[in-house]
């Protein structure tokens, strides 16, 4: 008789990554809400971020809400590159590829939903095949926030990085603020109980659906 499988173990982030583009002309882009999102759990968290040219990154650490250490990383490697200073952070504390949550931008999220995941693809996105490269799985936590997709629809790829790294409208600046605290909130919950007990409770979540049809 086949013993009972034992329970997996919860996924916990001790160290979590926001993806974006250093340089002033991407702040506040919609691909740098990555970075957003971490400046965001710094605030709450009152953790300040510096830059440490061995991580290639601006690096902070402090304690999370639950009392565990936790690390924060905004990478200066650029997006595609960012795999380098996840890498170089996961080495120096000897940290396995599941316990780094990645936060990144979703063109196929509508703006006011988040998404958190286990494991997954890249699906396009350059600095998560990046990340991917240099963990060497596709096994670790993610959490992607959704940006929508143009308004008109995006037949060729000129559209679609000028949506991406484009900034937020300002009632869309009034909508990310909420989706922020969705973002901590999800973070916070994933640092108690687990990332799949933050799925179960955020990833059907819309914020301030502005101008949505009904599904």
């Amino acid at each position: 008789m086949k013993s009972a499988e034992s329970a997996p173990a919860l996924a916990i982030p001790q160290l979590i990554v926001g993806l974006g583009n250093p340089e002033p002309k991407y702040e506040q882009t919609r691909h740098n809400i990555g970075f957003t999102a971490v400046d965001a759990l710094c605030r709450c968290w009152q953790i300040s971020l510096s830059e440490n040219r061995k991580f290639q990154a601006l690096f902070g650490e402090g304690r999370s809400p639950t009392g565990e250490k936790i690390r924060l990383i905004k990478p200066l490697t650029y997006m595609n590159r960012s795999g380098q200073a996840i890498r170089s952070v996961t080495d120096w504390f000897k940290l396995p590829p599941e316990s780094v949550l990645v936060i990144y931008d979703e063109m196929d999220l509508p703006l006011g939903k988040i998404r958190l995941r286990l494991s997954g693809s890249a699906g396009g996105h350059n600095g998560m095949k990046s990340a991917i490269a240099h963990l060497g799985t596709q096994n670790f936590p993610r959490l992607r926030i959704g940006i929508g997709k143009p308004n008109v629809a995006a037949t060729q790829d000129k559209d679609a990085i000028s949506h991406v790294l484009g900034k937020f409208s300002d009632p869309e600046t009034q909508l990310i603020s909420d989706v922020l605290q969705l973002v901590v909130q999800s973070v916070e919950l994933s640092l108690k109980q687990g990332v799949e007990k933050a799925m179960s409770l955020y990833n059907n979540r819309t914020v301030g659906a502005i101008d949505t049809p009904n599904n």
